[in-house]
């Protein structure tokens, strides 16, 4: 059993919230700014596309680094090394002046962020373990509040260079994992060993998470995710092209994104309550019908309620799906999100490229129809394993 104290337990999620709420500051900052990042190097839209490749790249990598390294005692260096390196990778890309340098530092920074996504994760999974209950919905919660917060500072400093955000958000962060640097050691405790303890077991880790499960997890994780990128990247243009004005087409995506914030915040309850097969398979089958309804609805109010509903409905099943692959143990986890981040880098791009031949709201549908995926799949995604 479980046999940490609770104070030091109390601690633990309040640090992990604390680095999902800075993961998310880090990101929207860095989205935020990058047309001034693309300015100030004098680097063209096909360059840019390069930027973010290497970005995505690195990401890649570091999942898959962070997957292999992510055993438990050594999640406190992971976390700690993983937050300095992404904060002195942050204010490095302030400072490029160059496509080549830029192509560097975005490979390194999505790196970082691989390794801190997988580290901060696995330590959620271990962390929610030792509660007893679910906890993931609120960690991700931060990190959704930690976007929004980026996203409005970068905004309040949009007169600010680029170069002095990031490092006075670099600054800040780097601050952050230094002064909690002891604490990340709880992490590491026995007292936090997971329930389906597989060394006990004499079982290497991810070894009692079946496969075509793994897999199975991972592809509604891209469904998921395939959703998000189409609402940062699509939701204002589609709002724009039923006729809003800019400022209600932003909205679109910011609907989205408080939408998720607030399911993930009562999500932990419902889960306990319900089970999560249930609450992600009723989520899952409200984002459909609501986006669908959006898009059919054609006009602006019914286009922001489907974007809304979008964000409510899937906010519990990345959650979830991790919780799930976290039985498998740290490589389950990055298996888990580096197929889900495929589904986020790789969607917006399939959904520009069937607007081409048929109607934006056309294309649309292909997260509706993904999100009714996943409320098919999901009861026997997220079934408990036999003991």
């Amino acid at each position: 059993m479980n046999q940490i104290a609770a104070p030091e337990l109390a601690r633990s999620r309040r640090l992990l919230t604390g680095y999902f709420a800075g993961l998310g500051v880090v990101m929207a900052v860095w989205g935020a700014r990058i047309p001034a990042v693309q300015n100030t190097a004098g680097v063209s839209t096909a360059g840019l596309a390069l930027i973010l490749l290497a970005a995505a790249l690195g990401m890649v990598a570091g999942l898959q680094t962070g997957g292999r390294l992510a055993h438990p005692a050594r999640l406190p260096t992971l976390l700690t090394g993983g937050a300095l390196a992404l904060a002195a990778c942050l204010a490095t890309l302030g400072a490029c002046h160059s496509l080549h340098t830029l192509l560097g530092a975005a490979f390194a920074f999505g790196a970082a962020h691989g390794v801190l996504d997988v580290a901060v994760n696995a330590a959620a999974v271990r962390c929610q373990d030792a509660h007893g209950r679910p906890i993931m919905g609120r960690l991700h919660a931060s990190y959704s509040l930690g976007a929004l917060t980026g996203a409005a500072l970068a905004a309040v400093t949009a007169q600010t260079p680029h170069a002095v955000l990031f490092a006075g958000v670099a600054a800040t962060a780097t601050v952050a994992a230094g002064t909690t640097t002891r604490l990340t050691r709880t992490l590491a405790s026995p007292g936090l060993e997971p329930v389906h303890n597989r060394a006990a077991r004499g079982l290497d880790q991810g070894a009692d998470l079946p496969r075509p499960r793994l897999w199975l997890l991972g592809a509604l994780a891209a469904a998921t995710l395939l959703g998000e990128g189409a609402a940062a990247d699509w939701a204002a243009v589609h709002l724009h092209d039923l006729g809003a004005s800019a400022a209600t087409s932003a909205t679109a995506y910011g609907l989205y994104s408080a939408a998720m914030a607030a399911g993930r915040l009562v999500g932990d309850r419902l889960t306990a309550r319900f089970g999560a097969p249930a609450v992600v398979r009723t989520g899952a089958a409200l984002a459909a019908l609501g986006l669908a309804t959006g898009l059919v609805g054609s006009t602006t109010g019914f286009a922001l309620l489907g974007w809304t509903a979008l964000g409510l409905g899937l906010s519990v099943t990345i959650p979830s799906l991790i919780t799930a692959a976290g039985i498998g143990g740290p490589r389950a986890v990055a298996t888990v999100a580096v197929t889900g981040y495929v589904g986020l880098l790789a969607g917006p791009a399939l959904i520009g490229a069937l607007a081409t031949v048929t109607a934006l709201p056309h294309a649309l549908l292909l997260p509706a129809l993904l999100a009714a995926a996943v409320a098919a799949l999901a009861p026997k995604a997220l079934e408990k394993p036999a003991p």
